[in-house]
């Protein structure tokens, strides 16, 4: 019997009779990579469409986390200690435990097929059997070695599987694709793009048309009045010359150095949008560079006036300060679609 679900963030096409489990055998409980029971029980493949769904239906497991790809398809996330980990999406835990040599570590089977590995916990909030939502927080951050951060991985059928295919290591987004999971003659799975983003969404950032200027950065400073002057942007902190990103497609309208704000980027966009990234410790494009969203721009510095290296980030409207959180979530390092309109050459701001 075929069955189609609409759940999480995804729509999934199966041939089974049910696709999660809320009671698991007890090497299910224990084994942090095996094989799902029922996945291809009727059929060798299934599709997740992540192009529909809302918000509140994925979540990446540490929203402010700096994402490295490691070996085995291992995602390091690194933040800071006692930050809260949580669930990708809504699922049913399958395991909960110490298991050596990730630690304390909990693995989630997904409604949509997908299972994800959070290891490297200080500490397990959920237990095997429970269901959890999107963004709940399942685990407290660990440290090890003197890193704090979630060792985090994606598995269909207990093979681990490359989750930058899934979710942008760079932005935290899902990829907005249709995605083919197939079994092989043994247990692994092969993962292929059946259906690539719309045109009108491409670009150099994997298909999306906007990109957080700084991935894993934190607010050290809001847009806003402080100290009787007012600020004018909103200052994001990761490490010393890191990547700054360009937040849209544009061509760039100032490369140097200018007063206060040191090292400047001056980014123009559509409708009369201009972003500024400033305080770099360098410039990697010039006047006249037509930059995609997504592309890395600038290293993160303190030039200028600043006391310390971070990213001050600016946007302005017909050349008026607005508030750059009128765009972005800064939270959640996401876009606010409300703040725009879909149009044949793209998205722009609304006016």
């Amino acid at each position: 019997m075929k069955i189609r679900y609409l759940l999480s963030a995804t729509v999934l096409t199966l041939t089974l009779s049910a696709c999660a489990q809320s009671k698991f055998s007890a090497l299910e409980r224990q084994q942090i990579s095996i094989e799902d029971p029922q996945i291809f029980e009727n059929s060798e493949t299934f599709t997740i469409d992540f192009t529909s769904g809302s918000e509140k239906d994925y979540c990446f497991p540490l929203p402010v986390g700096k994402a490295v790809m490691g070996k085995d398809y291992n995602v390091e996330i690194e933040t800071t200690k006692g930050d809260a980990v949580k669930a990708m999406f809504a699922g049913t835990v399958r395991l909960s435990r110490n298991n050596p040599p990730f630690g304390n570590v909990i693995v989630i089977r997904h409604d949509n097929g997908l299972e994800t590995v959070y290891g490297n916990n200080a500490e397990n909030l959920v237990k095997s059997g429970e269901r959890v939502k999107a963004g709940q927080t399942i685990a407290i951050v660990g440290t090890s070695r003197g890193r704090t951060c979630c060792v985090f991985a994606m598995m269909v059928n207990g093979s681990r599987i490359n989750p930058d295919i899934i979710v942008s290591l760079r932005s935290h987004q899902l990829r907005p694709q249709t995605v083919l999971f197939q079994k092989t003659a043994t247990w692994k799975v092969d993962v292929s793009v059946v259906k690539e983003p719309s045109i009108e969404n491409a670009s150099d950032n994997n298909g999306q048309w906007w990109c957080y200027p700084l991935a894993g950065a934190k607010v050290i400073s809001a847009y806003g009045r402080r100290g009787g002057r007012q600020h004018s942007g909103t200052d994001l902190k990761t490490k010393p010359n890191d990547d700054i990103c360009a937040a849209f497609d544009g061509e760039v309208v100032f490369s140097g150095t200018y007063y206060g704000y040191g090292n400047l980027v001056r980014i123009k966009h559509a409708n009369g949008l201009e972003t500024y990234y400033s305080h770099n410790s360098k410039n990697l494009v010039r006047v006249g560079d037509h930059v995609k969203a997504g592309q890395v721009i600038a290293l993160t510095g303190r030039t200028g006036r600043a006391t310390t290296e971070h990213l001050h980030f600016e946007t302005r409207i017909n050349g008026r300060y607005v508030n750059s959180n009128t765009f972005f979530d800064h939270s959640h390092h996401t876009i606010r679609l409300n703040a725009f309109k879909k149009t044949k050459d793209g998205y722009v701001i609304k006016k």
